[in-house]
């Protein structure tokens, strides 16, 4: 199991946009356990996300690439100009082969499915965090 060591600036901030509310609750409480990330706020579409994203400057995003009103193909590139220190983690239950060259292109820090081990999940902020910017 990783290390939950929280960094000396404090803990990962992560904002959660998924227009599933029972994937950002399973994400939410598989999270809470980990001192080293703070879900500091949740986003159900891409509009609110790119908002969310703005006001909170959080240091990783967890954005659904499939949302309403902005998928997360077009939240992407909004994100990263209005919070262009914040790291962004495409997820879809897509194919990584479809979805992960397009997201990777347009500013996503990495691409994961969802069905990935939370395990890896976690790795994959606090690698997103240490790149950051």
């Amino acid at each position: 199991m990783m290390s939950a060591q929280v960094r000396s600036g404090g803990p990962i901030r992560v904002l959660l946009c998924d227009d599933a509310e029972g994937f950002r609750a399973l994400m939410r409480s598989s999270l809470a356990d980990d001192p080293s990330i703070e879900i500091v706020g949740e986003a159900s579409d891409g509009e609110e996300g790119v908002q969310a994203t703005a006001d909170l400057q959080p240091d990783v995003v967890l954005l659904d690439m499939s949302m309403p009103r902005l998928s997360g193909l077009q939240a992407i590139p909004r994100m990263r100009r209005r919070a262009p220190r914040t790291s962004i983690i495409g997820l879809s239950s897509l194919s990584a082969s479809r979805m992960r060259g397009p997201s990777l292109e347009i500013g996503a820090h990495s691409y994961l499915e969802k069905g990935t081990e939370l395990e890896e999940i976690r790795a994959a902020i606090h690698e997103a965090a240490d790149d950051r910017g």
